[in-house]
Parts: structure tokens; C-alpha cells; sequence
């Protein structure tokens, strides 16, 4: 009988395959520091531009516009640093990385949520630096330690969420430039939002959009956690209603755009 000496080649499972891209996409958003500092200024630069120039228009009766401001920025901003999910699956994609992996014996899931993990991390650096300027310019957490942590682990959470839309909206583009364009699609959010203005000063056809959007949620969650009994008067509910809607909204993006970005990686 004859004996072969070929090895069986065993797939490797989800999780170890998922850290190893993540480590290699993290790694990568280090060793380009023009996309660090970029980021920080940017973020620093819009905050002092909302805080100073529009600050003073705005009144909000017994909140000031700092303390209602900077978590509208902070949601706003994790959504903005999401966006590179997908020009750097895009890129990936044109740069052959992607039909490397997928000639390797691993899931291909893990290929997505690798990247989606990586850029969890970026979001958290970014979301630490735009708080800290968010402080330096006035803002200041009125309520509990434990609510302010809460927010953090919300934001976070939101980000993630949304990580998998614009890795679903990279996997449509043909190129990095388009899956830039696409990614923009959704920055009217963020001003049809509760982020920067109260909802109820907005024309009543405005405000039925700016009501029924995640974004607006997630704003009122955090600021309701942020600012406490400050808040209350902005508000029609307490923060455990706005929490759980926005912990919905974000299970909801992950169930819908997850498995589209997985359906289309597998199409190729």
C-alpha cells in the first residue's frame, strides 16, 4: 500500500484568525502617523469652530452650549473616524491583500470583523483625544462616574456598529475614491441630528427625520448620561430609554450590515 506524506491542512478558526488581521490593520494605521495627527487636527479644529464661532448664537436656557456640544461632537465624531472602514477595505481590496487572504484556509468572516476590530481601536484613540479637547474647551461631565463610563462603553459600542456599514459600503466600491464618495452618504446625519442643535428648533417635516435616525439617539443617550439632571429639561425621557433605543439601533446596523459585507466579500 502505498504511504502519502502530504500534511492535512486544517482551517483555522474565527477568533485567532480575526486578531491576527486585526493586529495587521492596527499596525498599519500606526506606521502612517499623517493619519493620526491629520485626525487630531481636524478634531481639534471643528470643536474650537463649533465651541467659539457657533457657541455664542445658541441658547439652551440652564445648559451651556459647551456642556451640550461636546457629546454631540464625541457621537458625530465616532461616526466621522468610522467612515475609513471603508476606504481602507477599498484599498485593500485594489492592493490584492484581500484576494490573498482569501486563498488562505481561514473563515472569511474573519476578514471583515479582523478589520472591523482594528478600526474599533482607531475609534477609541480618536474618541479619547476629541474628549480631552472637549475639556480643555469648557465641557464638563455632570453626572455620575459610572454614567460617564457608561457612555464611553456606548460610544464605543455605536462606533462598532457602524464599522460594518461603511466596511459593507467599501466592499460595493470599485476603488478607495468611490468608497470615500459612498461613505459620505450618510454625514447628512449628523446635522439632522440632535448633535448640534436642539431637535425642536428644526422645521416639523425636519424634525420627524432627526427623530427616527440613530444618531439622534445615540446623542441623547450620551448626553443624558453625560450631563444628568442638566439635561432633563432638553429631554422627554430619562437616560435608561434613550440608552436601550440606541443599544437597538446599534444590534440592528450589526444584524443588517454584517452579513451584507460577509454576503458580498464571499461574492468576491
Amino acid at each position: 500500500m502505498a504511504m502519502t506524506n502530504e500534511a492535512t491542512v486544517h482551517p483555522a478558526s474565527l477568533i485567532p484568525s480575526t486578531l491576527v488581521i486585526g493586529k495587521r490593520s492596527l499596525l498599519k494605521f500606526l506606521r502612517t502617523p499623517q493619519l493620526v495627527v491629520l485626525g487630531t487636527v481636524q478634531g481639534a479644529m471643528f470643536l474650537l469652530i463649533f465651541r467659539f464661532v457657533f457657541g455664542g448664537a445658541i441658547g439652551l436656557g440652564g445648559l451651556d452650549y459647551v456642556d451640550f456640544l461636546v457629546p454631540g461632537y464625541v457621537t458625530t465624531g465616532v461616526l466621522f473616524t468610522a467612515m475609513g472602514a471603508a476606504t481602507g477595505i477599498a484599498e485593500d481590496l485594489e492592493q490584492g491583500f484581500v484576494d490573498r487572504l482569501r486563498s488562505l484556509p481561514i473563515p472569511r468572516s474573519a476578514v471583515l470583523a479582523g478589520r472591523a476590530l482594528a478600526d474599533t481601536g482607531v475609534l477609541v484613540w480618536s474618541l479619547g483625544i476629541t474628549t480631552a479637547i472637549g475639556f480643555a474647551v469648557g465641557f464638563r461631565i455632570l453626572g455620575s462616574p459610572a454614567e460617564a463610563a457608561a457612555a464611553l462603553g456606548l460610544l464605543v459600542a455605536f462606533g462598532f456598529a457602524f464599522e460594518w456599514v461603511f466596511l459593507a459600503l467599501g466592499m460595493m466600491a470599485s476603488n478607495a475614491q468611490a468608497a470615500q464618495g459612498l461613505a459620505l452618504l450618510v454625514f447628512p446625519l449628523t446635522f439632522v441630528s440632535s448633535a448640534f442643535v436642539p431637535v425642536q428648533t428644526m422645521p416639523g417635516w425636519l424634525q420627524a427625520i432627526a427623530d427616527h435616525q440613530p444618531l439622534t439617539v445615540m446623542v441623547d443617550a450620551v448626553r443624558a448620561l453625560t450631563q444628568g439632571s442638566a439635561a432633563a429639561g432638553l429631554l422627554e425621557h430619562g437616560a435608561g430609554w434613550y440608552v436601550v433605543r440606541a443599544l437597538a439601533w446599534a444590534g440592528g446596523i450589526v444584524a443588517a450590515f454584517a452579513p451584507l459585507a460577509v454576503a458580498r466579500f464571499r461574492r468576491g
